[in-house]
């Protein structure tokens, strides 16, 4: 685990590589919950969040990722999810699943924090998915995010 302090703001980051290197008094259920309240209304279940961290800390064959905890004293204040895809080229390496920030702590500059933290460990490209209306997609564009394809969906019913 790592740990950057910015005291200027008093925030520190924390990256996971796996569950025990959570802080001290955050559990994988509460980071689940965290990302699924300050989503909204852009969020996912529960139960999906769960699956999407779960796939983070896999040891598994092509899979894996990191998680970045944002926190203020004690207090979880944001979150970025990254995942492994075991692909390259078409496919990027690795897919931004979830970040989120506090909406009380939002304009503050945390969001981009936590993604200019998780550009400096990858190595590879990066994805993300986002709403058309989401306003977080002028931060991704800051960040560098380009908008290359669109996405097409067919689920099975």
């Amino acid at each position: 685990m790592t740990t950057q302090n910015d005291p200027a703001d008093s925030v520190s980051l924390h990256e996971v590589d796996k569950p025990h290197d959570l802080p001290e008094g955050l559990s994988v259920d509460e980071v689940a919950e965290f990302f699924h309240h300050k989503m909204k209304p852009y969020h996912d279940t529960v139960e999906d969040v769960r699956g999407g961290l779960d796939y983070a800390f896999s040891d598994a064959e092509g899979k894996g990722g990191f998680l970045i905890v944002a926190r203020q004293g004690a207090t979880m204040v944001g979150g970025i999810t990254i995942l492994n895809t075991g692909m390259t080229g078409y496919i990027p390496e690795h897919v931004l699943l979830f970040v989120a920030v506090d909406p009380a702590q939002r304009g503050r500059g945390i969001g981009e924090r936590l993604i200019r933290a998780a550009l400096q460990r990858l190595g590879g490209a990066l994805k993300l998915h986002v709403e058309h209306d989401n306003p977080a997609r002028r931060l991704y564009e800051r960040v560098g995010f380009t908008c290359k394809y669109i996405e097409m969906r067919r689920d099975q019913s």
